[in-house]
């Protein structure tokens, strides 16, 4: 048995204005992306794909599967299983959490207050609740959190052990052959995963699409690559 798990980054978006869906370039890159893994696919292989519960991971789970579905068909390639995408909580941006409600974080107090109004907070108290206001004037807002021991939620640490937990938990399935996953998900999850496992220091927002490929061919070790950096750890 061996198991790849690729950790994606959801396609491109025009803000992080609140939930909004891929652009059409992000679309059409995501689908590109998703045609040149299908290339690489050997016999037998069984895909899975799981997306964080937002729009913009949900689109580019979708498009991905479309991308390798038409590599599929036109290299005639058999006994492959693509099953459809379905969201998985585990890959979820950082637990953050305001007047007893889980919330993403978005660049705005506009934007964060159509998460909160539930709870009667509007975006001028927002503004003045600790941790966002320097989150929202960081230039790097996620390298902001990444740096943070005490956020008001999971930190980097947190986030990273929990991805690591679940991808490791696919390789003891008691199932036989080649498994393949692709878990899109947001830059802060890649950020803290990186950080904490592989590079040992932030590496800066990935781009969109691109992923950290783990593989799993025992169940005590882990190959985990990114660009050109490879490292093996025993899980």
């Amino acid at each position: 048995m061996t198991v790849h798990v690729h950790l994606v980054r959801h396609g491109e978006i025009a803000s992080h204005q609140g939930d909004v869906p891929l652009t059409e370039f992000g679309i059409k890159e995501v689908q590109d992306e998703g045609r040149k893994m299908g290339e690489n696919l050997t016999e037998n292989e069984k895909l899975f794909f799981l997306y964080a519960s937002t729009n913009r991971t949900r689109q580019t789970a979708e498009k991905f599967q479309k991308g390798i579905l038409e590599s599929v068909e036109k290299y005639q390639l058999k006994n492959i299983a693509v099953h459809e995408p379905v969201t998985e909580t585990a890959i979820r941006n950082p637990d953050i959490f305001l007047g007893g409600l889980r919330v993403e974080m978005v660049s705005s107090a506009k934007a964060l207050s159509e998460q909160t109004y539930s709870v009667g907070l509007k975006a001028s108290h927002l503004e003045t609740v600790p941790f966002w206001p320097d989150f929202w004037k960081s230039p790097d807002r996620i390298g902001y959190w990444l740096g943070l021991v005490n956020p008001p939620g999971e930190n980097a640490n947190a986030v990273a052990r929990r991805i690591m937990t679940f991808a490791s938990s696919l390789n003891s399935l008691p199932i036989k052959g080649s498994y393949r996953y692709v878990c899109v998900t947001h830059s802060p999850v890649l950020r803290a995963f990186l950080n904490r496992f592989l590079l040992e220091e932030d590496p800066g927002e990935p781009e969109y699409c691109e992923s950290i490929d783990l593989y799993f061919k025992d169940e005590n070790t882990c190959t985990i690559r990114f660009r050109k950096v490879e490292k093996t750890i025993s899980i």
